[in-house]
């Protein structure tokens, strides 16, 4: 498709069924406890339910070291959600126009449910085309969606701090 140099994919089979992978992704305390990116320092609002909910991010780009942008706000705004099958969403934040860009993680059931196959996906096909064609997207490699597989394999597992 046009669209393929714009999208990374990495993925991992994750010993618990989809629902509770799900819960952690619904979760806003759960997006920034398994960021690998170190970017995510902590959230508002209440577990996303359906596509339009919104939830506010506590960022501090210094853990990328790129641009000099200090700590911000940015809002998750959901944009695909489908209970125990994917869930995705973009950014609305200090950077205007918005970017565009869309995150998400799509499951597939396996071994009857017991264990599931988790695609974490980062797709900048629709960013507006001033970011798109900027060089400066896309903001992560497919190295950091591995790395937060591994640790949403762990926060499923091992559970993670809320709040």
């Amino acid at each position: 498709s046009p669209a393929a140099g714009y999208r990374l994919e990495a993925r991992r089979v994750i010993a618990a069924n989809a629902g509770r992978v799900f819960a952690v992704l619904c979760d806003p305390d759960g997006h920034v406890a398994i960021d690998s990116s170190g970017m995510l320092q902590s959230a508002e609002g209440p577990v996303v339910t359906s596509e339009g909910d919104r939830f506010v991010v506590h960022m501090d780009r210094e853990s990328l070291g790129d641009y000099d942008m200090g700590e911000y706000d940015v809002t998750v705004i959901i944009t695909r959600f489908e209970p125990g099958a994917e869930i995705a969403w973009t950014i609305d934040g200090t950077i205007k126009p918005p970017i565009g860009h869309t995150y998400g993680y799509r499951l597939i059931p396996l071994d009857g449910g017991d264990r599931t196959e988790v695609v974490s996906y980062y797709d900048w096909a629709d960013a507006h085309p001033d970011w798109r064609e900027s060089g400066v997207l896309p903001v992560l490699d497919a190295s950091a969606l591995k790395a937060t597989l591994g640790i949403l394999d762990r926060a499923v597992r091992r559970g993670y701090v809320r709040g």
